[in-house]
Formats: structure tokens, sequence, C-alpha cells
């Protein structure tokens, strides 16, 4: 359950002001320990930013969503939601400088395979990888422990594709006058889709964003589904906590309103930067 995770405990923030700010220290850690010999005009030349590191990370983002949506057998898009979390959580306190998302991305999708029990083997896994295979899988297995150990080994996630779900069964129960709850559940999921290029997923509960997409598709459908979260949904819930589930819906939706999309075009020069300046990180011992 959501509330007694180490989702919840350890790896939910109060906002984008606290991950920009955990951000700058990776940053600033990496570049205090391999550029002592510069000076500062030096260090801002030659090492990325923490905005210039974003780009990155976003970057590869879509590579590994690309990577899901095409992968063989089909993998289930919950998959994808706990290997995005995962990339996002490991640069919260780590470097692209220091640990190339190329490596990083394969990585969290594998060990989410594993942990979401979508049983493919490390074979099966680089098929769908293009070219070296080998190196490929022999990459993903060394760095698999050194995932695990950044991430704390706290490798449950939870995430709003299974409350959504529960949210169009209990609509489909109390509510069987609303007739378009397929259509609401593709632009819903195009929602959460969206969302996983942003931060909502570090700040906010799953269930919240759950509904954030179900009430946001739902007016684009002029439907009004405001009695049913009031008189149904939520009718346990005090005055001041339906403010604030109201407040974090207004927050969600304005957090991908005001994500710039990512010209991907322009990352390139930033990953050759990258890959120049990539240091071996340091592995956990075993």
């Amino acid at each position: 359950m959501f509330p007694s995770s180490t989702q919840l405990k350890f790896w939910t923030y109060s906002g984008t002001a606290e991950l920009n700010r955990l951000r700058i220290e990776a940053n600033q850690q990496f570049v205090q320990k391999y550029g002592r010999e510069y000076n500062e005009v030096s260090r801002n030349e030659f090492f990325l930013n923490t905005a210039e590191e974003t780009k990155i990370r976003r970057h590869y983002e879509y590579v590994l969503k690309e990577f899901c949506n095409g992968f063989q057998p089909t993998m289930p898009r919950y998959v994808l939601g706990t290997a995005m979390m995962y990339l996002k959580r490991f640069y919260l306190h780590n470097s692209v400088m220091n640990f190339h998302p190329e490596d990083i991305v394969y990585t969290c999708v594998y060990l989410a395979c594993k942990v979401e029990e979508f049983n493919v083997s490390i074979l099966q896994f680089v098929a769908n990888v293009k070219s070296k295979r080998e190196e490929m899988a022999e990459m993903i297995l060394s760095q698999e422990l050194l995932l695990m150990h950044e991430l704390h080994y706290h490798l449950t996630v939870h995430g709003p594709l299974r409350p959504l779900e529960g949210l169009f069964i209990d609509i489909k129960t109390r509510c069987p006058d609303v007739l378009e709850t397929e259509q609401l559940r593709r632009g819903a999921e195009d929602f959460i889709d969206r969302s996983f290029h942003t931060d909502a997923c570090l700040i906010f509960a799953p269930s919240q964003i759950a509904l954030a997409a179900l009430l946001s598709c739902s007016s684009k459908f002029g439907l009004n589904l405001d009695s049913y979260v009031a008189n149904k949904l939520v009718v346990s819930s005090d005055k001041e906590d339906m403010m604030k589930m109201v407040e974090n819906i207004k927050r969600i939706n304005l957090i991908l309103k005001t994500t710039e999309t990512l010209d991907r075009g322009q990352v390139k020069e930033l990953l050759a930067e990258a890959g120049a300046m990539s240091q071996p990180g340091e592995q956990p011992q075993e």
C-alpha cells in the first residue's frame, strides 16, 4: 500500500524546488571531485551544468519509453512506469557525467522487468537492442547491483496506471450512465504517459495523478465528474483533505502544462560532452 511504502517515505518530495536542489548538489559534487585542477571559468566551460544535465536525462526518458514501446514480447505499460521511476530516482543523486544514461536506461528497464514479474531472460531482453547485444548483456548485468544500491534497494514502485484502472471499474459500477469510459481511458492514459516526462511521480501520490488524468480528459469530453468525486469517491474525507486533494490536482495539471517540450535535436552536442567526461562510478561492495 502506498501510505506505508518506501516510495512515500523516501522518494516523495515537496515540490520541484527540492528536486532541483538535489540535482544541483549531484552536479556540483561531480564537478568538485573531477574539476579540482580547473579554475571557476574553466569548470563552467568544461563541465555540464544542471540545466544541461536535465536535458540529457529527459532525452533518455524518451529513449527508455521508445525502447519499452517497441519491445517484443509486448511489455505491460506499468513496467515502463517502474523503469522510468528508477531512472528519475537514480539521477536525483548522480550526475550524467558520472554514469552515462545510455547504460543506466537499459539496466532500469531490465530490473523493472524482473521486479514487475515480466519474465524475460537477458538474451530475450538484448534481442530488442539493435547492435552489440553481447556487450549490452554484460553491461546490464554488471550495472544491476549498482542500480539497486543507488535506489537503496527500494524497488517496489506504485504507479498511476493501477489506480486509474480502479477508478474506471468504480465508475462503471457506480455511474452506469457514463458511457464514454473507453474514450476516457485513452485520454487518461495519454495524460499519464505525458506525466512520465515530468516530476509529478516524485511529488504526488499515484492515486492523485490517476484522478488528475481522469478529470482532465473528462472535461475535454464535456463530462462533469465533480459529483462523482465529491459524493462517491471521497465522501468520507474531511474538508481539509478535500481542499488538499483539489490543490494537488491543480498542481499536477500545472506541471504538465508548464514542462517545456524537449528539442532532442539540440541534445546531440551535450551527449558528446557527457560521453567525453564520463567517469566510472564506484561499484557497491558485495
